[in-house]
């Protein structure tokens, strides 16, 4: 037996809307409304939006899902390419934007009095 992520953990998607049906059948609704087709974004910019933000939550099954509907979608492989680099820069900026945050709180826990860091 192995603790990791697997594609076959996705079975006990039955069990979750079974066990916790009322909160697995509203996640499941959403879900469909967010996928729907008659929005204003074209199947191919919602996959590519799905997939900059699978990346950045650094979910397995939904880069699995939404790299084979981006596929199917038309994205190229230059195309998911650029999304890996742009959820990359994102990410980065909010650790850094992050950052500064802490950088606050330190400097405050250090001083009491909200001045610059040493």
């Amino acid at each position: 037996m192995t603790a990791y992520q697997s594609p076959q953990d996705l079975r006990h998607g039955a069990d979750l809307v079974r066990l916790a049906p009322t909160e697995a059948n509203a996640f499941l609704a959403f879900d469909h409304a967010a996928k729907r087709e008659d929005g204003h974004l074209p199947a191919k910019t919602r996959e590519l939006v799905s997939l900059a933000v699978a990346l950045t939550t650094q979910c397995a099954y939904c880069l699995d899902v939404h790299t084979r509907a981006a596929k199917k979608a038309g994205v190229t492989a230059e195309e998911l390419a650029e999304v890996i680099a742009v959820a990359a820069a994102v990410r980065a900026g909010a650790t850094m934007a992050h950052g500064t945050f802490a950088m606050r709180l330190f400097s405050e826990a250090n001083t009491g009095s909200g001045g610059a860091p040493p």
